[in-house]
């Protein structure tokens, strides 16, 4: 049972001064009686707990030894050099995803969704290591566990079987990988996951780098597979980047299309693929979440998690520099976020899980542009995180 906490002096969402109450763990008009607890928010915008939409625990080399980068520069070359970096470096799936956890916590990020790989040579055992994660922070992180043919599925016999195991020791997503450039056959996989998807009743996550038409051919798939599954609100295309190298018409239409089906889309605003249109996709309606992907490992050093520093990506990938275009992107980062991932009961509304990342800035704008450190986050009416320094009594991440 948690006890009831007063926030004083705080503004939600950058907006006026307010004082939020939780009581049994959700936010409430009024606490009854005396509030267990009260501390004075000073003035600091509250947000709901960042949601880190996209990332990849299992592969992070946070608290590991530098990695010496020598990997070439196609994502055929990072796949291969990612499996040897597997046997090599000794990367525990347990011990590295409970690394990045506690890291990412500390920046307020309360909801994760993870791909975890899938393949011939680690089995499912990566997804045992973050299941165990799952657990030990169960009520403080939610992980969600996205089941991911990284290497591939139909191309490397035996993964597809792998992909079910995983499903029944308890993955919560069916993922995908390029149904084109690396599977060579797109219907052949998105029946395989659509297929997968429907018989465990799992929602899907594809992560689909393809180009130009080729990735707009293979997104028409999966709004068709949507469609005919009924599967509206359980599929995210996570980076798209087809979107952002098509004329203006064949965008709409697309992205029309996916509003239709309520298929979401994931965005990193990567610097090196070409940007996504987002102020097209947000004011069309689209779900569009945001993610680091995988930070500090053998693919790229980048990043450290924080999705407030992601809001400001977006911004600058795609020339934002006004308050209500900042503003849009932190909420990319929170509700856009919740909503990719489904999560119910999510915000600062009275009925809403008491989740609050306190972060000390005037408005929200300026939250996204200077990203303030020592933040103070709150899980349920617990303080996890006190001006930046992590409770005591966390699971251990060593």
């Amino acid at each position: 049972m948690t006890e009831d906490l007063l926030i004083r002096n705080v503004r939600p969402l950058g907006g006026t001064a307010t004082d939020l109450y939780i009581r049994d763990g959700r936010f409430a008009e009024a606490i009854g009686g005396e509030a267990a607890e009260e501390i004075d928010g000073r003035g600091q915008v509250a947000l709901p707990g960042l949601v880190e939409a996209h990332t990849h625990l299992d592969k992070t080399l946070v608290g590991m030894d530098w990695f010496h980068n020598r990997v070439g520069p196609t994502r055929s070359d990072r796949i291969l050099a990612d499996r040897n970096a597997k046997r090599e470096l000794g990367i525990d799936a347990r011990r590295q995803s409970a690394r990045q956890v506690v890291q990412t916590l500390a920046f307020g990020v309360t909801h994760i969704r993870s791909h975890v790989d899938v393949d011939t040579e680690i089995g499912i055992a990566n997804i045992e290591g973050v299941i165990a994660t799952r657990e030990a922070f169960k009520g403080l992180v939610d992980v969600q566990i996205v089941a991911f043919p990284q290497s591939g599925m139909l191309r490397r016999e035996g993964t597809l079987t792998l992909m079910e195991e995983a499903l029944k020791a308890g993955a919560d997503i069916v993922g995908g990988i390029d149904p084109a450039t690396i599977e060579r056959d797109p219907v052949e996989h998105l029946d395989a996951i659509f297929a997968l998807a429907d018989r465990y009743g799992k929602p899907i996550d594809i992560h689909l780098h393809e180009p130009g038409e080729l990735g707009a051919f293979c997104l028409e798939l999966i709004v068709e597979r949507t469609r005919a599954l009924s599967l509206q609100g359980r599929v995210m295309a996570s980076h798209a980047y087809c979107l952002g190298m098509l004329d203006t018409q064949r965008q709409h239409a697309l992205i029309d299309a996916l509003v239709a089906e309520n298929i979401a889309v994931m965005t990193v605003g990567s610097p090196s693929a070409p940007a996504v249109p987002l102020r097209m996709m947000r004011q069309s309606g689209l779900v569009v979440a945001s993610g680091s992907d995988g930070i500090q490992g053998t693919w790229e050093p980048w990043g450290n998690g924080d999705m407030l520093e992601r809001a400001k990506y977006l911004a600058q990938r795609n020339g934002m520099t006004n308050d209500a275009d900042l503003e849009e992107t932190a909420r990319i980062c929170t509700f856009g976020g919740a909503q990719g991932i489904g999560l119910t009961d999510y915000g600062l509304s009275p009925g809403c899980h008491g989740d609050v990342v306190l972060v000390g800035a005037r408005t929200l704008a300026e939250a996204v542009a200077l990203t303030p450190q020592k933040r103070t986050v709150i899980r349920g009416g617990r303080i996890l995180v006190r001006d930046g320094v992590l409770s005591g009594d966390l699971p251990d991440a060593a």
